[in-house]
């Protein structure tokens, strides 16, 4: 009996050691278990994360844990693409007069067949919750979910970005600064939380575009109680954490950067709280413009040397883009190319725009049929991870 007490005993151990499907398993700076459960494989994404992931083949080798735990490890690196359609009307005062429009799912097997493994799928929070501080619109909910599926399904390593994309405000009320209550945004993210907190392939971008914000600590305090909200909902998702004037990577540095460095997490490490940065290449970084004038190497080149100085933290170029022109084709190719090859520090990219645009919209990637936008073509896909 004894020897029989002794194998199931071991037995269980190896069970509690294994990673479920597709959580973490390897890479610099993960400590927890490197073994999955039956049905998957820890494979190795890149340095820094492997993911049990359901069929595939063991990796060839992995790499060894450090004496000193950490938390997580970094963000895989990711390239993709914004599927819009949601928050269609959404003005930058956070007012919405709209329904959304749904993002053809098609496109999420189109992109991902070229490379893509990013997709950033931007909602109105009116739409999410019509009362404010009130319950998730569950028709709504289940619209939405399900392109986040169709996205999700698209390939076995892709990542969705969950965004709100309000600039931090509701009908012209900046949060805890004169409009929502903190604990009105709060609960959007809650319930969030919830929905998604078992898909780590799910990304939480807390708020698209903070722009003219009275006080930059206040957003930043803010931030801090939206993170610990979402991890006493029990999410460990990768958080995205936006700075000040429209997430500018521009003024990131300087600006919010040097607060939202402080912001700390439930789960005892910073790993998992990545930096969310926008850039445009035209004259004015509005995006509205269908030629660039800038490939935003010197903007990225100072970011990234925060990031290193700053305990070699990482963000992510979540919205940047062009129009189908030479001059953008040449500019945000030589964009991308910086992006891909500053990995970790910049854990990828999604540009702007395709979902629901049409090849008349000025920074349309939407394909024409099965028929690729040229920018894409030229610049984007060949940066893709």
């Amino acid at each position: 009996m004894l020897y029989v007490a002794t194998v199931l005993l071991a037995t269980a151990s190896v069970a509690l050691a294994q990673q479920s499907e597709w959580g973490q398993c390897g890479g610099i700076g993960w400590s927890g278990p490197t073994t999955c459960a039956a049905g998957s494989a820890c494979t190795a994404l890149n340095d820094y994360y492997s993911q049990c992931i359901p069929g595939a083949a063991p990796p060839t080798s992995t790499a060894s844990a450090p004496s000193t735990p950490t938390a997580t490890g970094a963000l895989a690196r990711l390239g993709g693409v914004n599927t819009a359609g949601y928050d269609f009307s959404v003005a930058t005062d956070g007012s919405f007069t709209g329904t959304g429009v749904t993002p053809p799912a098609s496109q999420f097997s189109h992109f991902a067949n070229e490379g893509a493994n990013l997709f950033r799928i931007p909602f109105a929070w009116q739409l999410m919750t019509p009362q404010l501080g009130g319950s998730i619109d569950q028709s709504f909910l289940s619209r939405y979910d399900a392109t986040v599926q169709s996205a999700l399904n698209s390939g076995p390593n892709v990542f969705v970005i969950v965004d709100v994309h309000n600039y931090a405000r509701w009908n012209n009320g900046i949060i805890a600064q004169g409009g929502p209550t903190n604990a009105q945004f709060i609960s959007l993210w809650t319930q969030l939380a919830a929905k998604y907190g078992n898909s780590q392939r799910v990304i939480f971008g807390i708020m698209n575009e903070p722009h003219d914000i009275p006080s930059v600590a206040t957003w930043v305090d803010t931030v801090q109680q939206t993170v610990n909200a979402i991890r006493a909902a029990g999410a460990q998702n990768f958080l995205l954490l936006p700075g000040s004037s429209w997430a500018s990577a521009q003024a990131f540095p300087t600006e919010a950067g040097p607060l939202l460095v402080k912001v700390t997490d439930p789960l005892g490490s910073t790993d998992k709280l990545i930096f969310d940065v926008h850039k445009y290449l035209d004259s004015d970084n509005s995006g509205t413009h269908p030629d660039c004038t800038t490939d935003n190497v010197d903007v990225l080149t100072t970011l990234v040397s925060f990031l290193t100085a700053n305990g070699n933290r990482q963000a992510i170029l979540s919205e940047t883009g062009g129009g189908n022109t030479a001059s953008c084709e040449q500019l945000l190719g030589n964009e991308l190319a910086f992006v891909k090859n500053n990995y970790p520090s910049l854990a990828g990219f999604a540009v702007w725009a395709a979902g629901a645009f049409d090849d008349t919209y000025v920074l349309t990637v939407s394909p024409d049929g099965n028929t690729d936008q040229p920018l894409w073509v030229q610049a984007v896909r060949p940066n893709l991870p």
